[in-house]
C-alpha cells in the first residue's frame, strides 16, 4: 500500500510540475505580448554601460519570466549583429538576477498558516483570470486576465508539488533514501540533469524549495540542487549557440556556461573551506538557517537571490577578461557570405516574438535595399551595355528569391506563437504582400537585364536622348523608393502628397513614352527589336513604382 501511495504521490508531483510549467508559459507569453512595445524600447537602450545592460537583462527576464528566453534572445541579437558580445554578457548577467523572482514568489506562496495560505489565495487568481478573459471585450484586459491565470496556475502547480512532497515526507524509508544523497557534487549533478530534462531552472528551484519545506532534504542539500539548476539551465543557451551562425553567438553561449559554472564552483569550494575551518559548525546552510529561522523555503529562495546577485557583482568588473577568454577559446572563422542568408532574423530571435517583429521589419527593409540595388544595376547595364556587375546582380537575385521563400515561414512562426499583440499581428499580416512586392521588383530588374542583353546582341544601343529619358525615370523611381522607405520605417500607412505626386509623375512619363513610341520609330531612334524593349522598360519601371507604393498603401493591403 505504501508503494502505491508513493506512486500516486509521484503522479501528483508530475501533475504539479506540468501545471507549474504551463502557468509559467501562459504568464510569460501574455506578459510579453502585453509589454512588447516597452520591451522593444528597453532593448533599444542597450549600451556599452555594463550596469545598464545588467538592469535591462534583469528587467527583460522579470517581464517575460524566463532567463532562458532572455539568454536565447541575447544570443540571437549577437548572431544578427544587433548587439556586441560585451553587451550580451551584461544582459545575461542581468537575466541571472531577474530569474530569482520566481523563487521568491514560490517562497511567498508557502507562507501563511493552514487556515490562511498565500498559495491558495494566489491559486484563486487562475479562476479569476479566466472570468476576466471570458467576459472582457478589450484585448489588453484579456492579456491581464491571461497573466492572472498563468500566475494562478503557477501557484496551483506549486501547491500540488508541495502536497506531493509533504506526502513523501510521511514515509521514513523514502526520507532515509534521500538522506543518503550527501555528496554535494552528486546533488549538483542531479539538479543539473533534472533542469536539463524539464528545461526550466525556475521549476527545478521551486521543486527544491518544496522539498526543503517538506523536510525531505535539508537546506544544504537544497542549496546544491539549486546550484545544479544554474548549470542545467545553460543547456538552452548552448543549443542556441550551436545553431547560431556567427562566432560571437557561440561565444555568448560559452560565456553563460563559464559564468554559471564558475559561480557554482566558487560556492562549492568556499562552502567546503568554511566547513573545514569551522570544524563543520559553519556552512552556507547553517548561515541561512540563522539568518531566516523557521522558514526553510525562504532560506533557499534567499540563497538563490543572494548567490546570483553576488556572482554578478563579482564577475562584472572582469567582463572584458571573460569576453577575451571566450574569444581565445573560440577563434574567429573566415566569413563566407557567398550563400543566401538572413541578415537580422533567426530561430533564436523568434523565441521572443515581440522583438522578432522589429527584426522582421529590418529584414524587409534590407530586402528592399537589395531589390532597388538590382534595379539600379540593371539600368546601368541597359544604358552602358557593360555587364561587369552581372555577377553581383545574380547574387542579389538569389538572395531575393531566398528571402521570398523563407522569410514568410519565419513570419508565420512568429504570428502563430500566441505572444504577439494585435498591433504587431496586423503588421505581420501586411508583410506577406510586402515580401511578394519586393520579389516582383527583383523580377522586373531581371527583365531589364534581359533587354540589355538583347540590345548588345543586336548592336542597337539607345540614343543619348532615349538614355536621358530612361535616366529620368530611374531618378523618379529612386526618389519614390526613399520616400516609401522612410514612411515604411515609421510605420505610416497613408500615402503622402509627395509620394502620390512622384507616382503620378512616373505614370505620366511612362504613358508619354508609350504615346511617342511611333514618333521615335519614325525618327530612326528605335528599331523593331529595341523599340519593343524600350516599351517594356517603361512598363516594368511603372510597375516597380506600383509595387513600392503597395508597401505603405493600407487600402491596397486590406483589399488583397
Amino acid at each position: 500500500m505504501e508503494n502505491f501511495n508513493i506512486f500516486i504521490g509521484f503522479l501528483q508531483l508530475l501533475a504539479g510540475i506540468g501545471i507549474f510549467l504551463t502557468g509559467c508559459d501562459i504568464m510569460s507569453s501574455n506578459l510579453e505580448a502585453a509589454s512588447s512595445d516597452r520591451l522593444k524600447q528597453l532593448l533599444a537602450k542597450v549600451s556599452n554601460n555594463k550596469i545598464v545592460g545588467v538592469l535591462i537583462g534583469a528587467t527583460a527576464t522579470i517581464v517575460i519570466q524566463s532567463s532562458s528566453a532572455t539568454t536565447v534572445m541575447a544570443i540571437g541579437f549577437v548572431n544578427a549583429k544587433i548587439i556586441s558580445l560585451m553587451q550580451a554578457a551584461a544582459i545575461i548577467f542581468g537575466a541571472e538576477i531577474g530569474t530569482t523572482l520566481t523563487g521568491q514568489l514560490v517562497a511567498l506562496g508557502m507562507l501563511g498558516s493552514s487556515e490562511i495560505s498565500f498559495n491558495v489565495l494566489f491559486s484563486a487568481l487562475a479562476g479569476l483570470g479566466v472570468f476576466v478573459t471570458m467576459f472582457s471585450k478589450h484585448d489588453n484586459v484579456k492579456l491581464i486576465g491571461n497573466v492572472m491565470t498563468g500566475l494562478g496556475l503557477l501557484f496551483a502547480g506549486l501547491g500540488s508539488m508541495s502536497s506531493a512532497m509533504s506526502g513523501f515526507s510521511q514515509y521514513p524509508q523514502l526520507k532515509d533514501l534521500i538522506a543518503t544523497f550527501k555528496s554535494s557534487f552528486l546533488l549538483i549533478i542531479i539538479g543539473a540533469v533534472l533542469t536539463a530534462i524539464i528545461q526550466s531552472s525556475s521549476a527545478m528551484t521551486s521543486i527544491s524549495i518544496t522539498m526543503v519545506a517538506a523536510g525531505l532534504v535539508n537546506i544544504s542539500q537544497g542549496i546544491y540542487l539549486t546550484l545544479g539548476a544554474n548549470v542545467g539551465t545553460c543547456l538552452t543557451g548552448v543549443l542556441a549557440g550551436a545553431k547560431a551562425e556567427s562566432v560571437n553567438a557561440k561565444r555568448t553561449s560559452l560565456l553563460q556556461l563559464i559564468f554559471n559554472i564558475g559561480g557554482v564552483v566558487l560556492v562549492y569550494l568556499s562552502d567546503i573551506i568554511l566547513s573545514l575551518f569551522s570544524g563543520g559548525k559553519i556552512n552556507y546552510g547553517i548561515l541561512l538557517a540563522n539568518m531566516f529561522p523557521n522558514v526553510p523555503h525562504t532560506q533557499l529562495a534567499m540563497f538563490h537571490t543572494i548567490f546570483n546577485i553576488a556572482s554578478v557583482l563579482i564577475v562584472l568588473p572582469f567582463t572584458e577578461k571573460l569576453v577575451g577568454l571566450t574569444e581565445k577559446l573560440i577563434a574567429d572563422e573566415p566569413t563566407d557570405n557567398s550563400g543566401e542568408h538572413f541578415y537580422y532574423v533567426n530561430e533564436n530571435i523568434i523565441s521572443t516574438p515581440s522583438v522578432a517583429v522589429d527584426q522582421i521589419k529590418q529584414e524587409i527593409v534590407n530586402m528592399s535595399n537589395i531589390a532597388i540595388q538590382n534595379f539600379n544595376i540593371a539600368v546601368d547595364m541597359i544604358k552602358t551595355l557593360n555587364f561587369d556587375r552581372e555577377e553581383d546582380f545574380t547574387k542579389n537575385e538569389k538572395e531575393l528569391n531566398f528571402l521570398n521563400e523563407n522569410l514568410v515561414d519565419l513570419v508565420l512562426k512568429v504570428a502563430q506563437s500566441g505572444k504577439v499583440n494585435r498591433k504587431d499581428l496586423s503588421y505581420l499580416s501586411s508583410t506577406y504582400r510586402a515580401i511578394s512586392d519586393l520579389e516582383r521588383i527583383g523580377d522586373y530588374a531581371e527583365n531589364i537585364v534581359r533587354y540589355a542583353h538583347n540590345l548588345a546582341s543586336s548592336e542597337s544601343p539607345f540614343s543619348p536622348r532615349l538614355l536621358a529619358e530612361m535616366e529620368a525615370m530611374r531618378t523618379l523611381i529612386n526618389n519614390l523608393y526613399l520616400l516609401v522607405l522612410a514612411s515604411y520605417k515609421d510605420g505610416k500607412k497613408k500615402l503622402s502628397k509627395d509620394i502620390k505626386g512622384l507616382k503620378d509623375n512616373i505614370d505620366s512619363l511612362s504613358n508619354h513614352m508609350t504615346d511617342i513610341y511611333i514618333t521615335r520609330l519614325n525618327q530612326n531612334e528605335l528599331s523593331g527589336t529595341s523599340g519593343t524593349d524600350y516599351l517594356k522598360y517603361y512598363n516594368d519601371t511603372q510597375r516597380i513604382g506600383s509595387h513600392l507604393i503597395n508597401l505603405i498603401d493600407t487600402d491596397y493591403i486590406l483589399s488583397h
